[in-house]
């Protein structure tokens, strides 16, 4: 049945579908995420808050995050990946809605808010990758998969326009009230998005399968055979991931690569008005520039994933994001030409350094048998997740978290800051290049056999940059 699929020469319009629900809702999900940023950076003198308050606010998602990808990975592999999607959804937008309510100088009440946000947040990531590979042949899963995190930096540029200009008129809290909208969503996935024909076969739900398929290749269901013996119906067990260390090893180290980049995202616009010495409308003004730059990135990393294989590119964009964070610190009271070199790093290094995860993002998601895989996902993504909670902590750990944020503690914390940051790049380079194992070109069904095999994959060679 899945051979029709691996057959493709052209994406269908119903698999452009799938992909729209799912760049969509990382888009309007990670405008929830990074809302925070532009909030903190209206609230901080107003309630006074210190480093460690305000890191509070920031790295309470990151907190929960590993345990939100652990449950969604679960959910996705137990009830499938449809309605873990829309509960994912759901979570998210009611979280930040709540925010809108809370009360002057109750910090506490926004940890706990983005403490929910972020439970919602990696789960959504974690099915949704896991649902668009499932729709995609091999050839071109690597760009496909990774087109569906390009428009991540959008949801931090939706943030950056509405902190720009919407936030004079409506206030932080009606920054936050808009990040119901992204609920609608479920109405869309509930009309143009099938289960996976995978999940359904593993469930021996054959001819639903037959339809999700037909659907997505855009084909009578009745052309396609249904197998002339069925396979026997598999369970799973969650441990069961633990079966496979060096996933577990490499898709662990290859996302911490977010730390620093998440760190950076969520301190930008503080940072941003303390360096530069401007206000927050214009810091968020930047930020748009930033984000289109991640964007452009994130489209060149998506080709390069196919084009030079996923530990060539992945090693290449972790040591050139990792490059121009350290310089970002260094040349911080720089200028060329009366622009500030500390804003053109941070450019750059949103071209590299957020690109690396259009790679990063989906090859999680391939290193595990189809069974498990919205489970390994969860997993290894969840500790990648924890790049939410220690890289704003650490910049917090390093300024010192009982200082008052100003523009003196936020200058003493840069240089080494910014390579703390720049650290976990160079951590997910190494990764790549001892640990992690080539899936470039290899089918679901390819993947499964060699993973029980316990073997490599076949074809695999050394990255050539």
């Amino acid at each position: 049945m899945l051979d029709l699929l691996e057959q493709q020469k052209k994406l269908t319009l119903n698999q452009w579908k799938i992909a729209g629900a799912a760049t969509l809702g990382d888009m309007l999900d990670f405008f929830d995420f990074f809302l925070i940023g532009f909030v903190l950076a209206f609230i901080v003198k107003d309630w006074n808050l210190t480093y460690g308050q305000s890191g509070a606010i920031l790295l309470a998602s990151g907190v929960s995050a590993p345990f939100g990808s652990l449950f969604y990975g679960w959910l996705a592999d137990k009830v499938g990946r449809r309605t873990a999607l829309i509960a994912s959804i759901l979570n998210v937008s009611i979280a930040t809605g709540a925010m809108a309510l809370t009360p002057t100088g109750a910090w506490m009440y926004l940890v706990l808010c983005r403490f929910v946000v972020g439970f919602g947040v990696t789960g959504l990531y974690s099915v949704d990758i896991t649902l668009m590979q499932e729709f995609s042949p091999a050839h071109k899963r690597g760009w496909f998969t990774g087109l569906t995190t390009t428009m991540l930096p959008a949801g931090s540029l939706l943030a950056a326009l509405l902190g720009a200009f919407a936030a004079p008129y409506i206030g932080w809290r009606g920054l936050v009230a808009v990040g119901l909208l992204p609920a609608l969503l479920c109405l869309y996935v509930r009309a143009y998005v099938p289960e996976s024909p995978h999940w359904l076969m593993r469930r021996g739900r054959f001819e639903e399968a037959r339809k999700s398929l037909g659907w997505a290749l855009q084909i009578d269901p009745a052309q396609i055979p249904l197998p002339a013996v069925l396979p026997e119906v598999q369970h799973t067990r969650w441990l069961e991931i633990f079966n496979y260390p060096r996933s577990i090893i490499a898709g662990c180290l290859t996302g911490l690569t977010q730390t620093g980049g998440v760190a950076l995202a969520l301190w930008m616009v503080t940072l941003f008005v303390m360096v530069l010495k401007i206000t927050p409308a214009q810091a968020s003004e930047l930020v748009i520039w930033v984000s289109l730059s991640a964007i452009a990135g994130r489209f060149f990393c998506s080709w390069i994933s196919d084009a030079w294989g996923r530990r060539a590119s992945g090693i290449f964009s972790c040591l050139v994001g990792g490059l121009f964070m350290s310089l970002a610190g260094y040349l911080h009271d720089y200028l060329i030409g009366g622009v500030s070199v500390f804003f053109l790093m941070i450019v750059a290094q949103n071209f590299f350094g957020s690109g690396n995860y259009s790679i990063v993002g989906p090859y999680m998601g391939e290193l595990w048998p189809s069974r498990l895989r919205g489970s390994g996902m969860g997993f290894v993504y969840g500790v990648g997740n924890l790049g939410k909670f220690i890289g704003p902590a650490g910049l917090a750990f390093i300024a010192g978290s009982d200082n008052y944020v100003n523009p003196k503690a936020t200058l003493d914390a840069l240089i080494p800051g910014f390579n703390y940051f720049a650290f976990w790049y160079v951590l997910g380079a190494l990764a790549f290049w001892l640990i992690a194992v080539e899936t470039r070109g290899r089918t679901i069904d390819d993947i499964d056999a060699e993973l029980a095999a316990g073997r490599r994959p076949t074809g695999e060679r050394a990255p050539a940059i």
